[in-house]
């Protein structure tokens, strides 16, 4: 009971502190904002385009190439882990999509008159889509394959898509942060629901 009460404690604690940070947070959201899109280098418009686009192609392709690879080998452990990644990717979109309508956040643009948009931003903004695309498949595929040579390259294309959507005016940084946290988070969870579907499993092949 003691216990019971400390964790409720505890929790009240944590919301009440999360809700000054979050006030005392959104001056500085905007000020990040405006020192990386209003006080940009407009010249690299068109490379962060081309790297805010590429969130929805890669995160779509890298599981079908795998599952093809897999395919081709007929190798059953390849396949899996194509199967993981686009798992992640459907769960990451779902959990962003129903962010998104829960929380109802404008966009910078709609809200601060100076925020220049610098590409097509369509719906709400928290928490950002595209960095939770990103993350999710950047996070699995380095799941999936634990290597340096993934993790690094997965991490640098996952960051710059985030990097982009503030570059570009149409993300806040904490839209972008939670975007992180939801793509890697949907990892986290489909890994965890897929080892406990297989104990399952073979539990009952026994």
């Amino acid at each position: 009971m003691k216990n019971k009460r400390n964790v409720f404690k505890a929790s009240y604690l944590a919301v009440f502190l999360f809700c000054i940070t979050f006030l005392n947070a959104q001056n500085a959201d905007i000020n990040i904002l405006r020192d990386i899109n209003v006080y940009r280098n407009t010249s690299l418009d068109p490379t962060f385009k081309i790297i805010t686009n590429s969130a929805v192609p890669i995160s779509v392709a890298t599981p079908i190439i795998i599952y093809s690879v897999g395919l081709i080998k007929q190798d059953s452990t390849i396949k899996k882990q194509a199967i993981f990644i686009g798992e992640t990717f459907l769960v990451s979109a779902f959990v962003t999509t129903a962010l998104k309508h829960s929380i109802k956040r404008e966009r910078p643009f709609d809200t601060y008159s100076d925020i220049d948009k610098a590409t097509s931003a369509p719906g709400y903004s928290f928490p950002s889509g595209h960095t939770s695309t990103a993350f999710a498949t950047a996070t699995s595929l380095s799941m999936a394959y634990p290597k340096w040579y993934v993790i690094a390259p997965s991490f640098v294309w996952a960051s710059a898509v985030g990097y982009s959507r503030m570059h570009l005016g149409v993300h806040y940084p904490t839209d972008v942060f939670a975007g992180a946290l939801v793509g890697s988070g949907s990892a986290y969870i489909t890994y965890r629901a897929n080892k406990w579907l297989n104990k399952k499993r073979s539990k009952k092949e026994r």
